[in-house]
């Protein structure tokens, strides 16, 4: 096979020098595979197969579970610190936890790759996260659908909330007005005046991707908030 452009979505360690790894690829979406004597020390492989730097891989392998040969780098890590890390250790939660296996996924990857350039200004990192978070509900047919359930336009006066089973909005209070999701539907997920509507639409479309399990990325990003919230001791 042609060497694949690839992210490092998560790794861990598999028996005594190698690891267990998955993989976000431009042709082949999420890829799990075996990264034989990676944790050895010395491995040369061991420095290039980091998270958030971009890759060029090969694998061989007929089951689920591949075999990486070639491991190469084709660039620099994104160095994320603080905030920038911890939504970076998001996405790739969201996608290792969502995507399945070898479902091809161009625009969640390119998403993802412009995801990685924005993390360390923090200005673009809301609207980077919407637009990877649209493109994989787009990929997986979840997408919200922005109308009533029954097909009808939203009432720019009236108040809405999302409901997962129709993924339509229904009219009801607190909600989101009208307007605001009209404004959604034609793309601007990334106005900063849009960002809690948006966040919040695209987290309650999640939900039932994701399952009960609660996601330790948004845990930690709590963590963070309370303490900065509580300020210095």
């Amino acid at each position: 096979m042609q060497p694949q452009p690839a992210f490092l979505l998560h790794k861990r360690p598999y028996r005594e020098t190698s690891a267990l790894v998955e993989l976000l690829t431009l042709e082949h979406g999420r890829v799990r595979a075996v990264a034989q004597g990676v944790q050895r020390p010395g491995s040369r492989s061991r420095g290039r197969l980091q998270p958030f730097a971009p890759l060029h891989l090969t694998w061989v392998g007929e089951s689920e579970l591949k075999r990486l040969r070639l491991m190469e780098s084709r660039g620099s890590a994104a160095l994320l610190v603080g905030e920038g890390l911890l939504c970076g250790l998001y996405a790739n939660e969201l996608l290792t936890r969502t995507l399945p296996v070898e479902l091809s996924v161009p625009e969640v990857f390119a998403f993802y790759g412009a995801l990685l350039e924005a993390l360390p200004r923090p200005e673009g990192r809301a609207g980077s996260l919407r637009r990877l978070e649209v493109a994989l509900l787009e990929a997986l047919d979840a997408a919200p659908c922005f109308t009533e359930p029954n097909g009808s336009e939203l009432d720019p006066h009236r108040h809405y909330c999302f409901d997962n089973t129709s993924r339509a909005f229904v009219p009801g209070e607190p909600g989101i007005d009208g307007r605001t999701l009209r404004l959604l539907a034609s793309g601007d997920w990334t106005e900063p005046g849009l960002a809690g509507p948006a966040k919040a639409i695209t987290r309650a479309a999640l939900a039932p991707l994701l399952g009960t399990r609660p996601l330790r990325s948004r845990e930690l990003m709590h963590k963070l908030a309370q303490r900065r919230r509580a300020g210095p001791h």
